[in-house]
C-alpha cells in the first residue's frame, strides 16, 4: 500500500476533480504490475495496472489507494476489469465517499467471492486526497490560504515593495502548489497593486483557474489577467449591481467569466458554493491582509502555507498577512493541527490543517 500512495503521488496536479489513486498487483509475492490514475478522464489506477500484467493476473492480489469504483463515468468500472481478470483478494486504502460508490465498489467484489479487506494505512490515504474528501464531501472547494511574510510578520514594507519575501526554493514551492490546486483566488487590491499573471511557471504545470473577488468590478481591460484571458480561465466575482453594462461586456469580450454575487459586496461563502458547482474542486488563496482575514472570519480556510523569512523590516504601517478586526483574546485563535514544517533554502514553511 506504502508502493501504492507512492505510485498516486505522480498524479498530483492532473485528476482533479477526480482524487489521485495508485494500484499495485502483487501475485506469488513479486510485483507482476503497478500503475496509478494519470490524467482527468482517463483510465483509473485498476484498470491501467491491469490491463499491462507481466502475466496472467487470475488469483492475484490487489492493493488500491481508494476504492474500486462501479459505475459508469469517463471509464468504465473498475471492478469490472478487476472482475474480468479474476483477482484472488483486493487490499482497499480508504473507502470512497462518492454517493455513486460509497462501498458500493466493495459490495460487488466481495458479493462475487472476492475477499476484501478495507482501512490499509487509511489515514495516509485520506491525507493524500484531502482534497477530494472535503470536495466530494461538503461540495465547497478546499480552501488553502498562502502567504509569504518576514520575521516580524510583514508581507510587503511599509513603502508596498514586497519583491521578493522569500527566496528563489520558496517561491518554485508555491508554484508547485499553483500547479496542484485547481483554482487561484486574489483580491482587485492585489491586482491593481501587482498586477500579476497567476499561473504556473514549472515545467509540465497545469495552470489554475484565475478567480478574482472584485466588488465593483474595478480590473482594468489592460491588466496582464484580462489580457490572457483567451489563454487561462479567468473568472472575476463582482456585486450583483457593481458594474456598468459596458464594462461587463468589454471584459466578457475578453473571454473573462462574470460572477455576481448577492448584496453590495461579494458573499465569500456564495463564492465558494459557486466555485464548487463549477466543479472547482479547491482554491489556493494569494490575496492580501483583507481578503485572508475575511475567509478566515467566515471558516473558510481549510489549510493555510506560511513561509517565513528570516528579514526584519519593520514599519509600524507596513502590510501583515491577516488584517481586518482580528480577535479580542488570545484563547479565540484559530490554531492548525497536523503540521509540517518545510525547509526551503533559508526560508521556512509551515503547513496545517485549520481546527474547524
Amino acid at each position: 500500500m506504502r508502493r501504492a500512495l507512492e505510485l498516486a503521488a505522480q498524479g498530483r496536479g492532473h485528476t482533479s476533480p477526480n482524487p489521485m489513486v495508485g494500484c499495485v498487483v502483487v501475485k506469488d509475492g513479486r510485483i507482476i504490475s503497478e500503475d496509478y490514475h494519470h490524467r482527468y478522464g482517463e483510465y483509473h489506477a485498476e484498470r491501467n495496472a491491469l490491463s499491462h500484467c507481466t502475466e496472467d493476473p487470475a488469483g492475484a492480489d490487489l492493493y488500491v489507494t481508494l476504492e474500486p469504483c462501479c459505475h459508469y463515468g469517463k471509464t468504465p468500472p473498475c471492478t469490472d476489469i478487476i472482475l474480468e481478470k479474476r483477482i484472488g483478494r483486493v487490499f482497499v486504502g480508504a473507502m470512497d465517499s462518492n454517493p455513486l460508490v460509497g462501498g458500493k465498489g466493495v459490495a460487488i467484489l466481495r458479493a462475487h467471492g472476492i475477499p476484501v479487506e478495507t482501512g490499509i494505512l487509511e489515514a495516509e490515504c485520506r491525507a493524500q486526497n484531502e482534497v477530494f474528501f472535503h470536495y466530494i464531501e461538503t461540495g465547497h472547494p478546499f480552501v488553502v490560504l498562502k502567504y509569504a511574510m518576514t520575521l516580524d510578520g510583514k508581507i510587503a514594507c511599509e513603502s508596498g515593495d514586497a519583491r521578493w519575501v522569500t527566496g528563489e526554493e520558496a517561491r518554485r514551492h508555491v508554484h508547485g502548489l499553483r500547479g496542484y490546486y485547481r483554482g487561484i483566488l486574489v483580491g482587485i487590491g492585489t491586482v491593481l497593486a501587482d498586477d500579476p499573471l497567476l499561473n504556473c511557471r514549472i515545467p509540465g504545470g497545469r495552470d489554475p483557474v484565475r478567480i478574482v473577488c472584485d466588488s465593483s468590478l474595478r480590473i482594468p481591460l489592460t491588466s496582464q489577467l484580462v489580457q490572457t484571458a483567451g489563454e487561462i480561465p479567468l473568472i472575476v466575482a463582482c456585486a450583483r449591481d457593481a458594474a456598468e453594462e459596458e464594462k461587463m461586456r468589454a471584459l466578457e469580450a475578453a473571454g473573462v467569466r462574470i460572477l455576481r454575487s448577492p448584496g453590495e459586496r461579494v458573499n465569500l461563502t456564495w463564492l465558494m458554493e459557486t466555485l464548487g458547482k463549477e466543479k472547482i474542486d479547491s482554491v489556493l488563496v494569494e490575496g492580501g491582509g483583507t481578503l485572508n482575514a475575511s475567509l478566515l472570519r467566515d471558516g473558510l480556510v481549510d489549510r493555510v502555507y506560511a513561509y517565513i523569512a528570516p528579514k526584519i523590516v519593520g514599519g509600524a504601517g507596513a502590510r501583515t498577512p491577516v488584517e481586518g478586526q482580528g480577535i479580542a483574546r488570545m484563547a479565540e485563535a484559530l490554531r492548525l493541527e497536523s503540521r509540517e514544517v518545510l525547509m526551503l533554502g533559508e526560508d521556512v514553511c509551515i503547513t496545517g490543517r485549520v481546527r474547524k
